[in-house]
C-alpha cells in the first residue's frame, strides 16, 4: 500500500538501510518500515559460515593427491563487506540482487587453495600425505594476515583438514609397500623372537652345563676329600702298623736278648753242673770202692737194699748151699710188690 513495507531481520544479520544513497539505519536485527521506491536494504550475515573444500593438487614428484577439509569464517566488519560486495535485497526482502553473497565462500576458498597448492607443489608425495597439521597451521597463520580478507572484514574462525589422499592406484602401491614393510617387520619380529628363544635356550643350556660342572666339581671335591681322608687313615694305620711292628721288633729283640741271656744262663748252669758232676766224679774216682758202696748203701731204701741183697745172692748162687727166707720177709716183699 503506497509502497510502504515492513522489514524485520534476525539477530545474526547486520542490516544497512539507505535512502537516496544515504545511510539512515544500520545494526543487527533491525526492524522498520521503509519506502520501497526510495530505500535499499543490505543484509549481511555476521554469524559463522562453514565452507567445505576438496582440492585436487599435484605434488613435487608429479603425483596427484586430494586435500579435503573445511574452514569456518565470519564477517566482523559488515560495513566493509557492504562496500566490497553487493548484499542488497530485492523487493521481496528475501533474495539478493546479485550473486556476490553466494560467491563469498568461493572467494575465501580460492585464497585457501592458493596457500595449500603452494605448499603441496613443493613437497613430495610421501611427505605431502603427512601435511595435515602443517596445512592447518599454515592456513590459520596466513589468513590471519591476508589483506583481501581484511579488506572484506572477514576473520578466520577455524580450519580443519579431514583427509589427504593419493589416487587409488598410488594408494594401492603405497599400501603394498607399507604392507611389505609391515610384513618385513613381522618377519623381523619372528626372527627376533626365534633369536631370543635360541639365546634363551643357549642361556638355559649354559646354566645347565654350569650346574653340571658345579656338581662335578663338588663331587670331585668330595672324592678328593674322601681320598685324602682314606690316605690320612691309611697313613694313620701305617703309622700304627709301623709302631706295632717297631714294638714287635723291640719285643722280639728283647725276647731274643732274653733267650740269648737265658741260653747263656742255661749254658753257665750246665757248665756249672758239669763242673760239679766232674768234680764229684773225680772225687768218686779217687775214693775206694768200699767207700762208694757204703755211701750208696747209706742212701738206699730198705726195699733197694733188699733187692741188692737178692742180686748179690743171685750172683753168688753157686757158692750158696742153702737159703732160708722167713714167711714174714716174704709177705713183706709181696706187699711191696703189690703196691708197686
Amino acid at each position: 500500500m503506497l509502497g510502504i513495507n515492513f522489514f524485520k531481520a534476525d539477530s545474526s544479520t547486520f542490516v544497512i538501510k539507505a535512502v537516496n544513497g544515504q545511510t539512515r539505519k544500520k545494526g543487527k536485527g533491525l526492524s522498520f518500515f521503509y519506502n520501497a521506491a526510495t530505500s535499499s536494504i543490505a543484509a549481511i550475515p555476521i554469524n559463522a559460515q562453514e565452507a567445505p573444500f576438496i582440492f585436487k593438487l599435484l605434488t613435487a614428484d608429479f603425483q596427484t593427491l586430494t586435500v579435503q577439509g573445511q574452514i569456518t569464517y565470519r564477517v566482523i566488519n559488515p560495513e566493509k563487506m557492504a562496500e566490497m560486495l553487493n548484499f542488497n535485497l530485492k523487493s521481496d526482502d528475501q533474495t539478493y540482487r546479485s550473486e556476490d553473497p553466494l560467491k563469498l565462500s568461493d572467494r575465501v576458498l580460492r585464497i585457501v587453495q592458493a596457500l595449500v597448492q603452494n605448499k603441496v607443489q613443493h613437497t613430495g608425495l610421501r611427505e605431502a600425505l603427512k601435511l595435515g597439521q602443517d596445512l592447518v597451521t599454515l592456513i590459520r597463520d596466513q589468513l590471519a594476515v591476508e589483506s583481501a580478507l581484511e579488506a572484506m572484514g572477514i576473520v578466520l574462525a577455524d580450519v580443519a583438514i579431514s583427509a589427504i589422499q593419493a589416487t587409488p592406484e598410488t594408494s594401492r602401491a603405497l599400501e603394498a609397500q607399507a604392507r611389505e614393510s609391515i610384513l618385513k617387520e613381522a618377519d623381523d619380529a619372528i626372527y627376533d623372537r626365534r633369536k631370543s628363544a635360541v639365546e634363551q635356550e643357549r642361556t638355559i643350556k649354559e646354566a645347565e652345563l654350569q650346574t653340571e660342572l658345579s656338581v662335578q666339581l663338588k663331587e670331585q671335591e668330595i672324592e678328593e676329600s674322601r681320598i685324602r681322608n682314606e690316605r690320612t687313615l691309611l697313613r694313620g694305620q701305617a703309622e700304627t702298623t709301623r709302631e706295632r711292628l717297631q714294638a714287635d721288633i723291640a719285643s722280639e729283640t728283647q725276647r731274643q736278648a732274653w733267650v740269648a741271656l737265658n741260653a747263656d744262663n742255661s749254658r753257665l748252669e750246665a757248665d756249672t753242673e758239669a763242673y760239679a758232676i766232674s768234680a764229684k766224679m773225680k772225687a768218686f774216682r779217687e775214693l775206694p770202692v768200699e767207700n762208694l758202696k757204703a755211701m750208696a748203701l747209706a742212701q738206699m731204701q730198705p726195699e733197694q737194699l733188699m733187692a741188692l741183697a737178692f742180686e748179690t745172692l743171685a750172683q753168688n748162687a753157686g757158692k750158696i748151699g742153702e737159703l732160708n727166707i722167713s714167711p714174714d720177709l716174704l709177705g713183706h716183699l709181696v706187699k711191696k710188690a703189690g703196691r708197686g
